[in-house]
């Protein structure tokens, strides 16, 4: 893997590039990442799963921002679609984020309106730590009080679930750092209300056509009137990997 930007390197460890990376809190809330990967012609999936886009390169930085958060965020159908277990982290992982006097795995907090989860996935009955469920007040309480018996599960919103909430909620908790795995729907609910601070976003070099989504799709947010003079924020290229024709981008929030 060799770096094309900032400046030309013909090899790169990516777990040494972001792991040193700066993220600190903005304001009462975690720093955001998302980590999605799409074709070039913007699919994030074949089949319904986007494993066959990714290749031993996004393997790599996949399991390297693993190392980085305190919190992996990720929506409830990307669970099932994804077949999402309790997070591993190899020893050598493990002992970087020890050393850093750090849990040695990050928790998993799942976003769910409908709470449709089984309480006896191994995301929930085989996970080192808690995991965390986000949800509304018009959430089923039947499967509220089935989830309660194996997860911390956290009311953030009325009629649906609010990101502000959700993330005001996990800077109280003392997390730092949050990594959002998608799906496209929670995506779209960080960019409508400009919760992301850091877009990692990995450029599988296959063409892949089909009706798959793009990598955030919701209602359109309303931005209002920023410094540049309405519409969407901008992000800056911070860096940029390749390896065998798959591009590796880190975009950050302009400060």
């Amino acid at each position: 893997m060799r770096q094309l930007l900032p400046e030309y390197l013909p090899e790169v460890n990516p777990v040494e590039l972001y792991t040193a990376d700066l993220r600190t809190c903005i304001g009462d809330r975690p720093w955001v990442v998302v980590n999605m990967i799409t074709s070039i012609d913007g699919a994030t999936a074949v089949d319904g799963r986007s494993g066959a886009l990714g290749g031993p390169a996004d393997k790599a930085v996949f399991r390297a921002l693993r190392e980085v958060p305190d919190v992996i965020l990720v929506g409830a159908e990307t669970v099932r679609t994804e077949g999402y277990g309790p997070v591993r982290l190899g020893d050598d992982a493990r002992q970087r984020r020890r050393d850093l006097g750090r849990s040695e795995v990050p928790l998993l907090a799942i976003v769910s309106g409908s709470l449709t989860l089984d309480p006896d996935a191994p995301m929930f009955s085989e996970a080192e730590g808690a995991t965390l469920v986000l949800t509304s007040e018009n959430a089923d309480p039947v499967r509220r009080r089935r989830l309660e018996s194996v997860a911390e599960v956290h009311t953030v919103g009325e009629t649906r679930v609010s990101m502000t909430m959700a993330l005001s909620l996990l800077g109280r908790l003392g997390i730092a750092c949050v990594l959002c795995e998608g799906g496209p729907t929670l995506n779209a609910q960080l960019l409508a209300q400009d919760l992301v601070d850091e877009w990692c976003q990995t450029t599988s070099p296959m063409l892949v056509g089909g009706e798959s989504s793009r990598s955030a799709v919701g209602p359109e947010a309303d931005f209002g009137d920023d410094a540049s003079g309405g519409g969407p924020p901008g992000l800056r290229l911070d860096r940029l990997l390749e390896d065998n024709g798959m591009l590796l981008a880190r975009y950050l929030r302009h400060p």
